[in-house]
């Protein structure tokens, strides 16, 4: 342990200097980043040519008259009672084909109403979206040809101020329509379609990010972030309220939840970078909620002050520590969705102090507000930190995949490998145990028969019994072959090569075989092994001896059949019935007062019937005796039929 601390440290010394180098260049590129956005800034809008430009007016405000040039900045109000009021003249050079004319107003705050020679022909109050001080929505107006006269045409202008900002009016032009046009349409594109299709892109990303919070419950960044962006499509999709109405106080709360969106994305960005949650971690929405309250429970004034003096600043010192935090992840995990936030944070801050500084007039002449459209950059950031994210994760899922199959292959090749040593095992040892139960049995049946063939051929004179000692062989021999054929696990197959030597055994003592099969037999048993036939057979062969030599039978009855057991399933049954002099059974199931060898062929009987897995069933009387020998439901491994 002591040994590997030097390295480490070591590696820590060497490390820092190598993170100290990307923390400069990554502090670089945001200064680079930050030129390029002053650069961009200073180039103005699409405007008509200044030959249409009309920029001298008369102001009247408060009673009071002086002379302004646009642009202009006029003092806050919370009414729209009395609104200041432009006067100014444009020239409408009557006589030549100059087709329609048009009053193009690139920007003010907070509502305009436009009338020519005394005629309204604009009031954009009628247009909500254009009412938003966040928005530069333009507005155009055609002038109807009727109200031109050649020469001087009075233009009045009435600039409508809801605080606390002041209101603005900018340069305007006069032209003719051909030549503003395409103007107005370039402003509409940047200020009023991109921030449309930008929102349409934060809903979408809403709902996928709500998806994969659902899907992966365990990391609520996911969540978290679906409600900001959530919060932000209601935001820009809302409309200023001009009149009281049951969802105005609604209206006013969501378009002020900025702070409140500000605070979950910087939520998200501390759960998504590993920052573990301060305990006080909740007072981040403290701001947002203030705002929320003033636009729900107060009036407009409120809630537009509040948002001025709280919501602005709190969204400013969100985009700033979320800077930071980008930064840090930056230094420490050095990876491309770190870099790309801390990016788009960059160009929204900027845009966000531009702004802060044209409201407080610290910027003269200006009074484009783009943080908003800016934040676009963030949301195109994270979805693009997100979509290379799960690129990242797929490709490492395909990795894994491949490795996966090589090591199933590997493993599938040591199975098989197992497989065949298990397998030859496997058979190694059924080869010991068949040749172990065929030396058993041959030893049980044939060695014993052979032993009395030596004995009699010894004594001389004793052909007969020498010829019934080998026929008795011969039968046994019989036996261990005729259990070696493959019967598919039908019994019957075994018992009707049985039934031929039963009525050869039988003919030479005159008794008569009944051989009696119900017509379902017996059920087929796949389980079954030559150990498990030739136990049945040499039991049913004692029976059958057993009837021959003691009970002095005439008739014997072999019942075949397929009996229901209590729990309702098929077992097989087997039953020898003698009409001969039978015998008197003790209570531990052997032949009372019938000797030694009785005794041992009953109990023989009994082990027989032991190795199989099958019941027993031994009763006898003055009228004969019944063997009944009851299958099992299953027999029993063979090892276990081989002991």
């Amino acid at each position: 342990m002591t040994d590997a601390a030097p390295p480490a440290t070591s590696s820590g010394r060497r490390r820092r200097p190598e993170r100290a180098a990307l923390l400069m260049q990554y502090l670089l590129l945001q200064a680079v980043i930050v030129v390029l956005c002053l650069f961009a800034l200073r180039i103005p809008p699409p405007e008509p040519s200044s030959r249409y430009l009309v920029t001298d007016f008369s102001l009247k405000e408060n009673g009071a008259e002086r002379s302004v040039t646009l642009p202009h900045f006029t003092a806050s109000r919370y009414q729209l009672n009395d609104p200041p009021l432009y006067s100014g003249r444009f020239t409408w050079p009557g006589g030549e084909p100059q087709g329609a004319w048009s009053v193009l107003l690139p920007r003010f705050t907070n509502g305009v109403e436009v009338a020519v020679n005394g005629v309204v022909i604009l009031d954009s109050r009628r247009n909500p979206a254009a009412n938003r001080p966040d928005r530069n929505t333009p507005e155009i107006a055609v002038i109807p040809a009727s109200l031109l006269r050649e020469g001087a045409n009075d233009l009045a202008i009435r600039l409508f101020v809801w605080g606390p900002i002041k209101g603005f009016l900018d340069r305007l032009y006069v032209g003719p329509d051909a030549m503003l046009r395409p103007s107005y349409n370039a402003r509409t594109l940047l200020f009023v379609t991109l921030p449309v299709v930008f929102s349409a892109w934060q809903a979408i990303l809403a709902v996928i990010l709500g998806i994969m919070w659902m899907m992966r419950r365990h990391e609520p960044a996911y969540g978290v972030l679906a409600a900001a962006m959530a919060i932000g499509v209601g935001q820009a999709f809302f409309q200023t309220p001009m009149q009281d109405s049951p969802f105005s106080r609604l209206n006013a709360m969501l378009i002020s939840s900025a702070p409140l969106e500000s605070a979950f994305v910087l939520t998200f960005a501390l759960l998504f970078f590993g920052w573990k949650w301060p305990r006080y971690g909740w007072l981040i929405f403290t701001p947002g909620l203030v705002v929320a309250a003033a636009g729900l429970f107060g009036d407009a004034t409120l809630s537009r002050e509040a948002f001025l003096l709280v919501g602005a600043p709190t969204v400013g010192l969100c985009v700033v520590a979320l800077a930071l935090i980008a930064a840090h992840a930056v230094w420490r995990k050095q990876d491309a969705i770190s870099l790309m936030l801390g990016c788009a944070l960059t160009i929204v801050l900027t845009c966000w102090a531009l702004d802060l500084l044209s409201v407080l007039q610290l910027m003269p002449n200006r009074r484009i507000l783009l943080a908003r459209l800016s934040y676009s950059a963030m949301l195109a950031a994270i979805g693009a930190g997100l979509t290379w994210r799960f690129a990242r994760a797929l490709n490492q899922v395909d990795g894994f995949a491949a490795s996966m199959v090589t090591l199933v292959r590997e493993a599938e090749d040591k199975l098989k490998a197992s497989f065949a040593r298990e397998e030859e095992r496997a058979r190694a040892a059924a080869l010991a145990r068949e040749r172990t139960r065929l030396m058993r049995d041959l030893h049980d049946g044939l060695g014993g028969q052979l032993v009395s063939i030596v004995a009699l051929s010894e004594r001389g004179n004793a052909g007969a019994g020498i010829g019934e000692a080998a026929r008795a062989a011969l039968r046994d021999l019989r036996v261990v072959i005729d259990s070696m054929d493959d019967i598919g696990g039908d019994l019957m197959l075994a018992l009707g090569s049985w039934r031929e030597r039963a009525m050869a055994q039988l003919r030479p003592h005159d008794i008569a075989l009944d051989f009696a099969v119900s017509p379902q037999g017996l059920p087929v048993h796949p389980e079954l092994r030559p150990g498990h036939v030739i136990q049945i057979v040499r039991l049913l062969d004692e029976a059958l001896t057993n009837a021959i030599k003691h009970a002095r039978a005439r008739r014997i009855t072999v019942s075949i059949e397929t009996l229901t057991d209590a729990a309702g399933l098929p077992r097989g049954c087997i039953a020898i019935e003698d009409d001969g002099k039978g015998f008197e059974v003790a209570a531990d199931g052997d032949a009372a007062g019938g000797g030694l060898k009785a005794a041992r062929g009953l109990r023989n009987m009994r082990s027989r019937a032991a190795r199989c897995g099958a019941e027993l069933e031994i009763s006898s009387g003055t009228g004969g005796t019944r063997v009944k020998l009851t299958l099992p439901r299953r027999f029993p491994d063979s090892d276990t039929a081989a002991g």
